[in-house]
């Protein structure tokens, strides 16, 4: 798929409007707009994340991989399913008799939908039990923080909880979408447990919430 950029701005957002990717227009207050823009907040902070110095290499090789595929999420988000395709991208209704199809044109890069499929989501489920795996079950819910890389991962998670709810907005939206955005978070919140684990043996560098502990500092003192 190529994708040509040969002028940044057009003056054609000027009032208020933005192109959807199949190039129709509409309000950048549009859910499909809000949905892909989160998308795109959320590639944002994880490009943050990575210049964390704490971050293991592995991890960060994920990580880059993770933010090429939000790349593919935003692509998919930005274009409406066509007339008589189904939200996930297939065709909608019974498949027509041999003799009642237009004759089949040859699949191009210009005409091709970019559109995530269920490959996306168990490479995230992949990733997810392989670091899992290797941490302490936990005794409470974790409070965001301990180290940077853990922490901003943290930021990560939130925004990627906020582009699923966004992606939900958009009715007709691709499922594997929302599937991904779901998982993605679950992956982020997995990794920012084990940078914690992997920076110091210490379980106090993972935050864990006491309920119920206000005030229980004072009476201690």
């Amino acid at each position: 798929m190529t994708v040509n950029l040969t002028r940044i701005y057009t003056r054609l957002g000027d009032q208020g409007e933005t192109h959807l990717g199949d190039m129709s227009r509409v309000s950048k207050l549009d859910p499909r707009v809000e949905a892909y823009g989160t998308v795109d907040e959320l590639n944002a902070a994880v490009g943050v994340a990575l210049l964390s110095p704490d971050v293991p290499p592995g991890f960060a090789q994920w990580l880059q991989r993770v933010q090429n595929d939000l790349l593919d999420v935003g692509a998919d988000l930005s274009v409406p399913p066509r007339d008589g395709e189904k939200a996930g991208g297939e065709p909608d209704g019974p498949e027509p008799a041999a003799s009642e199809r237009e004759p089949a044109e040859p699949p191009t890069p210009e005409r091709g939908r970019l559109r995530i499929d269920a490959s996306y989501t168990e490479w995230l489920e992949r990733a997810c039990y392989e670091v899992n795996a290797r941490l302490a079950p936990l005794r409470s819910f974790v409070i965001p923080g301990g180290t940077p890389a853990a922490s901003q991962l943290h930021v990560c998670r939130t925004v990627c909880r906020r582009a699923e709810r966004r992606a939900l907005a958009v009715g007709d939206a691709n499922p594997e979408v929302v599937r991904y955005l779901n998982r993605l978070s679950d992956l982020l919140f997995i990794l920012s447990r084990a940078a914690n684990a992997e920076a110091s043996a210490d379980a106090a560098r993972e935050p864990l919430w006491e309920p119920g502990a206000h005030g229980a500092s004072e009476q201690d003192g």
